[in-house]
């Protein structure tokens, strides 16, 4: 009983003590569920319609989009800016192909198998000419290759003992096929939308008729301008109410879909001093001695670190930068250049041109792989495959003996000319590809095992080159970059405010530049690579803050950014300096017009207009459906254009027009008609392409709508 009253007596303790046992239970699965949230968020990539794609789906767009350009360029490795590219590529047709999507499914239309299979049957769609199933013969699609090429795939695929290398194959070209496909499906589905949206668009006799004769009736005028540029902006007095109103007028210029960030930023570009030029130069030197005696160059290469690797094979010009291969014809066969400077990429050169010869582009081949358990036996397999096909066997069913397919593929440069490195078994197969004679059975050895091959067509001799190619950047010691680092380290240092660090960089030997609306579609800061960390900070910091110093570009560059704007969707205000400039512009030029007409009044002639201090010229084809452009003023004026069309031979102009940079009078003196057939369905026609180029920004106007939300710069 005396604990139940103690209990009674400190009830209110007791209930406050369970409380806030509760809440913190409650808060902390309040905050798991919110770290949950934003971790959720932190893999969203973006979102469209309402709809988010996480990285790892994104991801998986930008693979398959990858493979499918190293397949049409013949390349593993794609540079960064080329990656980039290809990242806005796929981002955009994302978010074009959800918004498409959504409004077809509104309407109803879809893309059906058979209207595919009526694509393929008629062969005529570009994209159709990047695939392997073109017939070389004639130049076009094959649907009867491709139908081969599946059913052969599903045969490999369900064959337990099939050739790996053969199914990796397979299986890559069967993943391009999958893209072609789906992306036929998809611009197949933009154009009905489109096509339908078209014909909205209608015209008529009428609208014809006089969009004729705006095109081709002629005007000639005596003309009087009366720029504003004569009148000085400081005889201009701009009051606060005037820009208020020009901006209350103005407003929907100045929307903002997406935010943004105004950033000032000082950025230290590390180069080479004088010291590590010399010792570079030294360098080549010996470099130079080297490739000169070397009876094969690739160890030279090798060693020497070029940014041009050496494959031992011929290849085209393309295959090399443009200032080396501007240099291969001035070369004579085992002659070594002299160590050149480039500063257009700033480095040194050497190139040794090892041989020059007129080979196949394209060549057309088959091949059998023979493999046993031993170099020995898969040599005799491969003899005794060699002589069946010599003595008349039909060479792919001889192949399909084997698991294999034998059918005919073409090899072209393009393949392996842009290649980092090229292993023995690789170079062999291609040499023998090169030499070989047309229709000959080649057997080589290749690891292990053994190929039997047979060139059955060679295309575009063209002129290629074996050259051994030294290629390296003039770059700065590690006691040159530390110095720098160490200067700049220590100015940032001292400079820890914002308003400090840009009042003292000039001082300092260092500039302060400008970089206005940066958005998260950037990829780097200021075309400086690897400042993918720097963007991040721009957009999860406060106006004023002053980052972190960065190292990056190609390790050659020292940042540190101010966020001196911040730009939030909506519309930008009077108070943003860009806004209130355009405007001020703009209220300047209304007054000086006012000015000008005032100055005006009662002017009835061009010799009075000429007396006011007007600019008199004749100016000739006026028409009505284009703006004309005026001399005097340096400016396009359709206003002009109206207003002389509306005005009758003969006529002076009926008021003052106020035009871009000018205010004009006018005199018509002649109106012809030009001497063309007026044709009505032909205009018609005309008309609607014409209504159906202003509607051209209706995928603009969905994306508007769409709320797109691009946070890729978290990512890539």
């Amino acid at each position: 009983m005396a604990a139940l009253g103690t209990i009674r007596k400190r009830g209110v303790i007791l209930v406050c003590i369970i409380s806030f046992g509760l809440f913190a239970f409650i808060a902390e699965e309040g905050f798991r569920s919110c770290d949950s949230a934003k971790n959720n968020e932190r893999q969203q990539i973006g979102e469209v319609l309402g709809e988010k794609i996480s990285v790892q789906e994104f991801q998986k767009l930008l693979d398959e989009y990858t493979e499918v350009i190293k397949m049409q360029q013949g390349q593993e490795n794609l540079p960064e800016d080329q990656m980039n590219q290809i990242k806005d590529m796929v981002w955009n047709t994302y978010v074009q192909n959800q918004i498409v999507a959504k409004e077809a499914s509104k309407l109803g239309l879809t893309v059906t198998d058979a209207e595919l299979q009526d694509i393929l049957k008629t062969g005529t769609n570009p994209m159709l000419q990047q695939t392997p199933f073109v017939n070389q013969q004639t130049g076009r699609f094959d649907a009867a290759s491709l139908q081969k090429f599946l059913a052969d795939y599903k045969a490999q695929k369900a064959n337990p003992s099939a050739n790996a290398q053969m199914m990796e194959q397979y299986d890559k070209i069967f993943k391009y096929w999958s893209f072609i496909e789906k992306t036929l499906r998809q611009q197949t589905l933009a154009q009905k939308y489109q096509s339908l949206l078209a014909h909205c668009f209608l015209s008529n006799p009428v609208e014809a008729k006089m969009a004729f004769k705006e095109e081709n009736e002629e005007s000639q005028i005596q003309l009087a301008a009366f720029p504003y540029s004569d009148i000085q902006d400081d005889k201009v007095k701009v009051e606060e109410s005037d820009l208020k109103a020009k901006y209350d007028e103005l407003k929907a210029r100045f929307k903002q879909p997406v935010e943004s960030r105004d950033i000032k930023f000082v950025d230290v570009e590390v180069s080479a001093s004088q010291t590590d030029r010399v010792a570079l130069n030294k360098e080549f030197a010996s470099f130079h001695k080297q490739l000169a005696e070397a009876a094969d160059p690739a160890e030279v290469v090798r060693k020497s670190a070029s940014t041009v690797a050496y494959l031992g094979l011929p290849v085209s010009k393309t295959a090399f930068p443009s200032d080396i291969a501007s240099e291969l014809d001035s070369l004579a066969v085992g002659a070594t250049s002299a160590v050149k400077v480039n500063a257009g990429d700033n480095t040194l050169n050497i190139v040794k041109l090892v041989s020059k010869q007129q080979l196949p582009d394209s060549i057309q081949y088959r091949a059998i792989q023979v493999a046993a358990n031993t170099v020995a036996e898969a040599k005799v397999k491969a003899d005794s495959i060699q002589g069946a096909i010599a003595g008349g066997a039909d060479f792919e069913a001889v192949a399909k003996k084997y698991g294999q397919t034998g059918e005919k593929a073409w090899m072209t440069t393009k393949q392996y000319e842009f290649a980092q490195s090229m292993d023995k078994d690789n170079k062999t197969f291609i040499n023998t590809l090169n030499t070989a004679s047309v229709n000959a059975l080649n057997t080589i050895q290749l690891g292990q095992g053994y190929v039997v091959l047979q060139v059955l067509d060679k295309k575009g001799m063209v002129e290629k080159y074996m050259a051994a190619v030294i290629k390296k950047p003039i770059d700065f010691s590690q006691d040159t970059y530390r110095a720098a680092y160490n200067k700049f380290s220590s100015f940032v240092s001292a400079n820890e405010k914002s308003e400090d660090l840009l009042k003292n960089a000039e001082k300092n030997g260092y500039k302060v530049q400008d970089l206005k609306d940066v958005t998260t579609n950037a990829h780097y800061v200021a075309n400086i690579h690897a400042t993918r960390e720097a963007l991040k900070w721009i957009f999860d910091s406060k106006e004023g803050a002053v980052s972190p110093l960065y190292e990056c570009g190609d390790n050659n560059h020292l940042l540190v950014i101010v966020l001196d704007k911040i730009h939030r969707i909506g519309y930008r205000g009077l108070d943003d300096a860009q806004v209130k400039e355009m405007v001020k512009a703009e209220v300047i030029k209304d007054k000086k017009a006012q000015m000008i007409e005032e100055k005006l009044n009662g002017v009835k002639s061009i010799a009075a207009a000429k007396a006011k201090g007007g600019k008199v010229s004749s100016v000739n084809q006026i028409t009505f459906a284009a703006p004309v452009f005026i001399a005097a003023t340096g400016a396009s004026e359709p206003a002009l254009s109206g207003a002389v069309s509306a005005t009758k031979k003969g006529a002076f102009s009926a008021h003052a027009v106020k035009g871009n940079a000018g205010v004009y009078l006018f005199q018509v003196t002649n109106k012809a008609n030009r001497s063309v057939k007026f044709d009505e369905k032909a205009m018609e026609q005309k008309c609607r392409q014409k209504a159906m180029q202003y509607a051209g920004n209706f995928m603009n106007e969905l994306y508007m709508k769409a709320h797109v939300v691009d946070n890729r710069y978290l990512f890539f």
